[in-house]
Parts: C-alpha cells; structure tokens; sequence
C-alpha cells in the first residue's frame, strides 16, 4: 500500500507553519492580555467525561462520532472530540472551581470526530478554545463574543462578523421542542434521516440540518428566538448592547442553535465572507450547569472554540500565509574550504538572535548566491581568502543588489541598522 496519511488527517507542512504560529500567536496575546490561563488536557479521557457532557442527543453520540476504545485495563476511552468537556474535568479535579471569578482558561490542540469530511473539516482537526467560568452576568457572554471577535481580527482578519441569538432558558427550549414536534411530526417521512431521528430526540437541532428540502419544511416556522422566556431575552438584550457599545459587528440571528446540548441562553458563532457556504469560522454560548453535571459545584459559564484549520482557509483568502516570515535575514557563503568552519560558527554566533543559514559545502559566487536567493534570504554574505585575510564578509542585498565589505566584527550592528 502507498504511504500515506489517513483519510481525514493531513501533515502541516513547512511551508504552512507561519499561519499556524500567527494564528496561536494572535489567539495567545488576546487571551492572556484579558486574563485567560493556558491549560493543555490530555487528549484522551475516560469515555464517561464526554458522555456525561454532550448529551444523548448530540450528533457526537447518535451518529458515533466519538472514536472510543478500550485500554488494557478494560476502562473506556475516548479521544476528545470537543474541549469543553475535558477542560472542565480539570478545572473541578484540581480546585480551580475555589479560585476567585472569573476563572478563565484557554486551551489549543488537536480534536478528534468520525465524521464526513469536507473543506475544512477533518477527522483530526484544531481549536482554539476559551472558557470564563463562574459569571452568570451578560457582560461575560460579551466579553467571551468580543474575544473571540478579536482573535480573529489580530490574524488580520478584516471579513470577519459576528451572529448573536439564544436557545433560551431549559423551559423555553422544551417549548420550543414540542413546538416543532408538533409542526414537523405529520411532515417528517419528508425529513433527512438525520433530521428523523433529531426531531426525536431532540427537535432544535433540525435547524442545523443543510439539507435544502429541510430547511423548505423549516422556513415558514418560528425560530427559537421568538420562544424566550422574560429573563433570557432581558438577557440577551444586555449581550448586544454591550457589543454595541464596544464597536463589534454582529447580526442578530433568529435561529441559532448549537451543536451539543449543555448550551442556553446566548449562542453565538464568527462568519467569514470568502469560504463559500460553509463560513462559520467558530462558535460558542453558555452552559450553566455543565460544571454540576460533571460533578462540581453548581457554576456557570461560557466559553467558545473556533477551528484552526478554518481560521487558515480564511486567512489563505487574505494572503496572510506568508512564508517570508520562514526566510533568514542571511544566508553564509563559504567560498573555499577553510570558510565552511568559519561560516558556520559565524552562524552559531548570530543565530542567538536572528534567522542565518548557511551553505555546508564550498560554492563558487554564483552558486552561493543562488542558494541565498533560493533560500528567500535577505542578504547574502560570501567568505573566501580575500575576506579572510582583511576579516570581513562580502555582503549583498539580494533584493537591491548592493554590495557592501562589512567586517566581521561590525556585521550585527549593520544587520541591525539595515532592518
């Protein structure tokens, strides 16, 4: 069989890393500049962690998405398919819960779902996530929507809005349930499969269905924003004022629901114009509860994820991939023999502090300054017997041309003032 990588996985290639350092870059200085802590959690956990949190209905368990196994104990495993979960088990098992609030944590790694793949959506795929726990205010739900918002701005985002609405309250979304039951009950032999048993279990997430007949049965019926109870619309007007007030772009969107069943209240997910239908970039809302059900103290929370491979097909649309971020700031040419030792501990030197290569063999000028341009470096520096008697580099500017002897001795302050 020809090696290859599994369907659903693929290889970030070199060329490909600066986005994915841009990206956790942007989300990191973000995050941590309003509080939030990093946590990494192991990427598997005991199968019960997850079974317990996304809920019966969750396409994660009806359509056995989750790769669960077991380990030679007998014990059931399973590979996260969402953060939330996992984060929290920590949160609860090492006392984060008694720290003062909010506690907020964020989180980056690889994800795991059995499911069809698509653009941007992979079987071992990536998020960023951020969770703000022990708020039940409106003004954490905005502050969690306008951080996600600024994450994707500091990638250099510039197509990016919000969508804001709410599931309600856990009475509203069981009226809104039945609401739809009773439409969709007599119609549903015209559902999906998928949409079949989601009516039956639980009849909010029909919304979420991408066939096109669906969403023609769906159209003339009421959204779950029209089922809010008092508190919950209260609640939510106070999210978008404070949007409003803090300049981020949003649509209201009157049907929003979210994929697993610990949500209430505020929903919300990013968009982006320029990956085609699929644009939903990332998403989020909160869970009160969820802690409790997990075994902690009763505590709310909010918290979102986004995925990174997503965020890089929008940011490829931007040209924001740049692999000149990869390129050295020079690249050494050994001339004769008695340079590769010289060139190379030169570079050993200078790489405290720049990016240098250098070239392992002898190259005639030609040659080395080939390698230089190949190499994307910004100057070359040639080192032959004639440089080695007065001790200098010849450096050339490979954009403009410009040659210049600059001594060895003064070459990072003339690198430095060349910047």
């Amino acid at each position: 069989m020809k090696s290859q990588a599994v369907k659903g996985t693929h290889d970030v290639l070199p060329e490909e890393q600066p986005a994915w350092r841009r990206l956790l870059s942007a989300a990191e200085q973000v995050l941590e500049r309003a509080g939030a802590r990093p946590l990494t959690t192991p990427v598997f956990e005991y199968s019960e962690v997850f079974e317990k949190s996304v809920g019966e209905s969750a396409d994660l368990i009806v359509q056995k998405e989750m790769y669960t196994f077991e380990d030679r104990g007998g014990r059931s495993l399973t590979l996260r398919p969402e953060f939330t979960a996992g984060v929290l088990r920590a949160f609860i098992e090492h006392g984060m819960h008694t720290l003062p609030t909010p506690v907020k944590l964020w989180s980056a790694g690889p994800l795991f779902r059995a499911e069809n793949v698509q653009r941007g959506r992979y079987r071992q795929f990536h998020q960023i996530n951020l969770e703000i726990l022990g708020l039940s205010q409106a003004l954490a739900d905005a502050e969690a929507v306008q951080l996600m918002y600024a994450t994707l701005r500091a990638c250099g985002l510039d197509r990016v809005h919000m969508r804001v609405g709410s599931v309600g309250d856990p009475e509203d979304r069981a009226a809104y349930n039945a609401y739809l039951r009773a439409e969709l009950e007599p119609v549903q032999q015209r559902l999906s499969e998928t949409s079949r048993e989601r009516l039956r279990l639980n009849p909010m997430r029909v919304l979420d269905s991408k066939s096109e007949e669906d969403q023609a049965l769906l159209a003339p019926l009421e959204r779950p924003i029209d089922f809010l109870g008092e508190a919950a619309r209260a609640h939510l007007d106070q999210v978008l004022a404070f949007l409003r007030d803090w300049g981020v772009p949003f649509e209201i969107d009157p049907g929003i629901v979210r994929g697993l069943d610990y949500y209430r209240r505020t929903a919300f997910e990013a968009h982006y114009q320029g990956i085609g239908a699929q644009s939903a970039l990332g998403g989020g809302g909160r869970y009160d509860g969820l802690v409790e059900n997990l075994g902690g103290p009763p505590m709310p929370g909010v918290g979102w994820a986004m995925g990174v491979e997503r965020v890089l097909d929008a940011m490829a649309q931007e040209a924001l991939a740049a692999a000149a971020d990869e390129a050295p700031e020079l690249f050494l040419v050994p001339l004769d023999d008695a340079a590769i030792a010289e060139v190379a501990a030169l570079a050993v030197r200078l790489r405290r502090s720049r990016r240098v290569e250098h070239a392992y063999v002898r190259r005639n000028p030609g040659k080395g300054l080939r390698d230089a341009d190949r190499s994307g470096a910004t100057f070359a520096g040639l080192r032959g017997e004639a440089e080695r008697r007065k001790d200098v580099l010849q450096l050339k500017h490979m954009a403009s041309g410009e040659q210049t002897e600059v001594p060895v001795s003064d070459l990072e302050g003339f690198l430095d003032a060349r910047a």
